[in-house]
């Protein structure tokens, strides 16, 4: 009797979206049997007609010894342990509280006694409301010290002057001109051709092997595409989403306040609103001001002096002033008015003459013939009949008719439609299987009940899928 052949999900699954959970760790056993299952085995399945490549890792040529090595290492084996007790540091004194009431004095209070404090008269001097009638004397203090020296005046320490320009005419030359004189033109060769008659009289013909070969086709009228009108919907818009159906929130206890409770007040008295300021500092008794009663203005009667000190002081040394030494200007008068000013009348223009340019006398020979405007396109072309080519072009068979396209395909031809059965899988129990274990790696093994009957039941209809007595478990998507 054959062996019954055991299968866990991965392989009873046939959609392949069912699959036994890979552990990463054997919890079920300590056997170091590796897993050949994985994702990549599935993905890159192995191709026996190819050989993989040899492996450019380094060989283990090393083979450690049969000894086994020890444990001691030479800082254990040098440095010995020592009892090490722990540092016992000085105990804190215990506190005692005093009996005693503080004093709540500083060392402010202590070293800055207060003592009596008194309003300082001010220092300003007192207004004068009437000046000195003395005169004042205006020679400085700079020129009484410094006076001025009778001295020569010092000779420059310039160099002598020897430069004294020519007499004679200034010729307009340069160096340049001096050493490069101006050379004539060279006279060139002319390479045009000569003009030779024309050849052939015949215009050009302006047919093309696209105007002989093409042949205008009948165009279709353009398919319109008429869109459709908007027609709007008759039933009330909801203010209901999808968000809003979906997520109705859960329901639960309501947010407690973390505000702290109010606290009452500890003394019923009222706040008083002295401070240490107030207290220390108090407003110093500020004296009555005395306003004088101003004086009755009184006009003088005598006639006001309009003279000012400084006519009173300075005056003309030869009891007139000065007179100025600035010409008197000469008023033109005349009927007509002239545009001159004294610019014009000073600064004449000088007679000259205008130099003409320096110009080299023309060397080159002008042509007295007109030009011929022959070029050498015109000249050398050659016209040749046009040479008409066979067009390789398949003929129009004419517009096509509406022909309706064949229906059949590779694919309705060669497919042939199975039933559709459900994973088995995707049961709690699979049908026609019997749970046995669950091995090392995590695969869940079932056997089959009966060797002849697990493909019968294994092929079940769509039908069973809708039993809701049988539900679909999730293994591992």
């Amino acid at each position: 009797m054959a062996p019954v052949k055991r299968k866990c999900i991965c392989d009873l699954c046939s959609c392949g979206r069912h699959h036994c959970p890979h552990l990463p760790t054997k919890i079920y056993d300590k056997t170091e049997k590796p897993c050949l299952l994985s994702e990549y085995t599935e993905n890159y399945p192995v191709y026996h007609s190819y050989l993989p490549r040899e492996s450019f890792k380094p060989k283990l040529e090393y083979k450690k010894g049969s000894i086994p090595m020890e444990g001691l290492t030479t800082s254990r084996r040098d440095f010995g342990l020592h009892k090490v007790l722990p540092v016992k540091g000085p105990q804190p004194r215990q506190f005692v509280p005093s009996g005693e009431n503080m004093d709540l004095l500083t060392t402010y209070k202590q070293d800055y006694n207060p003592y009596p404090v008194c309003r300082v008269d001010p220092i300003k001097p007192p207004d004068s409301k009437y000046p000195c009638g003395d005169r004042m004397e205006c020679l400085p203090t700079y020129k009484a010290d410094y006076l001025p020296w009778n001295q020569p005046r010092r000779e420059p320490l310039r160099p002598p002057h020897h430069y004294r320009p020519a007499s004679t005419k200034f010729d307009n030359r340069t160096t340049h001109q001096d050493d490069y004189y101006v050379k004539g033109l060279v006279n060139t060769m002319s390479c045009k051709p000569p003009p030779v008659p024309k050849l052939c009289n015949i215009p050009l013909e302006d047919l093309t092997n696209y105007k002989m070969s093409y042949v205008a086709h009948p165009v279709e009228k353009r398919f319109v595409h008429e869109a459709e009108k908007f027609r709007p919907c008759e039933v009330p818009f909801e203010s209901q989403t999808t968000h809003k159906e979906s997520f109705q929130g859960l329901m639960g206890e309501p947010a407690k306040s973390l505000k702290p409770p109010a606290k009452p007040c500890a003394l019923d008295k009222p706040f008083s609103n002295t401070t240490e300021f107030k207290d220390n500092y108090q407003a110093w008794p500020t004296p009555q001001v005395l306003s004088k009663a101003p004086a009755t203005y009184v006009p003088p009667e005598e006639k006001m002096d309009l003279l000012t000190t400084v006519r009173a002081h300075y005056t003309y040394p030869r009891g007139s002033p000065a007179q100025s030494c600035r010409p008197v200007l000469q008023i033109k008068k005349g009927g007509r008015f002239e545009g001159s000013t004294t610019t014009k009348d000073d600064y004449k223009q000088w007679a000259h003459t205008r130099t003409e340019p320096m110009k080299p006398p023309p060397q080159l020979s002008l042509p007295t013939q007109p030009l011929d405007y022959l070029t050498t396109t015109r000249a050398h072309y050659v016209p040749h009949p046009p040479i008409s080519t066979k067009s390789c072009k398949p003929p129009w068979d004419g517009p096509r008719g509406n022909i309706p396209v064949e229906g059949q395909t590779t694919y309705a031809i060669s497919f042939t439609p199975k039933e559709m059965a459900r994973c088995l899988a995707s049961y709690p129990e699979p049908p026609g299987y019997i749970f046995e274990e669950t091995d090392a790696f995590g695969h869940r093994i079932y056997r089959p009940t009966s060797p002849t009957g697990s493909p019968r039941n294994s092929r079940l209809s769509v039908g069973d899928s809708e039993n809701p007595n049988q539900r679909e478990t999730a293994v591992s998507a």
